[in-house]
């Protein structure tokens, strides 16, 4: 598909992350107003939310955007996704007859503060990426037992917190928590010394379900996507982990980036999983590609210095995709919810530079890596971690605005008394 163009002029440059190929969804708002739904075209806001109060947008079973959230919308479902998309993409388009009654609802992007662009149900991260699994378990059993015996067979998971998913932008404060390391005779109280990222892409539900689905019917329950990074102190998790998993060390915070790109503008970039070592079982089967073709990269930012991109990798290299964790959630017959978050789980490629972690890239401390005056084993104080996203067309980018993130100081012993 080649670029839609649009006279909203900034939207037609090549390397624009938000054409009228893109319309991603979000919330915003200008300085002494509240939050409202809106979608980013070229350098602007368009608000939705007005068009539909002036009758510009007219929905079956609206209004929907009378909210400061997506919720309503997501939960009507495909056919009222479409629309909405159809009809943004004509008010929006070069000639548009209806631009002067369009244009009123413009506001400069630059402008805006940019908010949770839906309320969050419930949060569940995967651990579906190969060379992330691959690394994280050599470094810990050895190359013979990286994976675990069920890793091949199964979209391994666990159930998150809901309740500290971020927008970008929010600080984010270093943790304390129980630790235990190699010298310790003795667990103790710290701060994590160990704090550190994870490249990953949330699927955003849209729909709800009752039952188990398939992957194709879980593909079409999923409104978008938004870049996520899950905050993760390693030292916290290494000791707390064994045997239900991780705990308060995935606790801390969980950032999003501001835009869901929807399915629809992805559909072009749509890519097969990787080759499969075992089959899988026939629930999980794809009867399509499921994957997208979405470049990644992560700069890191020293208080006051220059950034430097730590690792570039692509969503393509999952080894599950977002469908076939959805379907995977509900086969014991658990609901899922409209706003329920999917991570992937940590996006990392097959070479040194393309690890979407840390703890990855400076192989668990032993290497650290080079940044712009320094060097990083794990996340600073007043370290900048910034996650980017897109996809290349013909003539377009499809972006997702940046999921960025500020480690602040972790806060005096919270349980000292005086």
């Amino acid at each position: 598909m080649p670029l839609l163009r649009s006279w909203v002029e900034s939207a037609n440059a090549p390397d624009h992350p938000f054409p009228l190929n893109n319309l991603p969804c979000g919330v915003f708002s200008m300085p002494g107003g509240d939050p409202r739904c809106g979608v980013a075209i070229g350098d602007f806001v368009l608000d939705v939310a007005g068009l539909e109060e002036a009758g510009l947008v007219a929905l079956s079973g609206g209004p929907f955007l009378d909210v400061p959230f997506w919720n309503d919308l997501m939960e009507a479902g495909p056919a009222v996704w479409a629309a909405l998309r159809d009809r943004l993409t004509a008010l929006l388009a070069e000639g548009a007859a209806e631009r002067a009654a369009v244009a009123p609802f413009l506001v400069p992007l630059a402008g805006a503060t940019l908010h949770m662009p839906f309320l969050v149900s419930e949060y569940t991260d995967f651990y579906a990426g190969r060379h992330h699994a691959t690394n994280v378990g050599t470094m810990f059993r050895g190359a013979e037992n990286a994976l675990p015996p069920n890793w091949l067979h199964i979209p391994i998971g666990y159930n998150g917190r809901a309740s500290s998913v971020v927008v970008s932008g929010t600080p984010v404060r270093r943790p304390w928590g129980q630790l235990k390391g190699p010298e310790d005779a003795a667990p103790r109280f710290a701060p994590s010394a160990r704090f550190d990222i994870e490249l990953e892409l949330g699927a955003v539900v849209g729909l709800p379900s009752e039952g188990p689905v398939t992957v194709a019917e879980a593909d079409a329950m999923i409104f978008g996507y938004v870049l996520l990074n899950d905050w993760s102190a390693r030292d916290i998790q290494a000791w707390e982990y064994q045997p239900l998993g991780p705990f308060q060390a995935k606790a801390t915070a969980t950032t999003i980036s501001p835009w869901i790109v929807t399915r629809a503008a992805l559909e072009p970039f749509r890519t097969s999983t990787p080759a499969r070592e075992k089959p899988l079982l026939p629930y999980l089967h794809e009867p399509r590609p499921m994957l997208y073709d979405i470049a990644l990269e992560v700069g890191l930012t020293p208080e006051g210095g220059t950034e430097t991109v730590i690792a570039r990798t692509n969503y393509a290299e999952m080894y599950y995709s977002a469908a076939q964790q959805l379907a995977h959630h509900t086969t014991c017959g658990c609901p899922m919810n409209t706003g329920d978050l999917l991570g992937s789980g940590t996006i990392s490629g097959p070479t040194k530079d393309s690890r979407g972690s840390l703890l990855e890239l400076s192989w668990g401390g032993k290497e650290p890596i080079v940044i712009a005056g320094g060097s990083r084993s794990f996340i600073e104080d007043n370290d900048t971690l910034t996650l980017r996203g897109w996809c290349r067309g013909d003539g377009y980018t499809i972006g997702f605005g940046d999921c960025s993130g500020k480690v602040l100081p972790a806060l005096e012993d919270p349980y000292a008394r005086t």
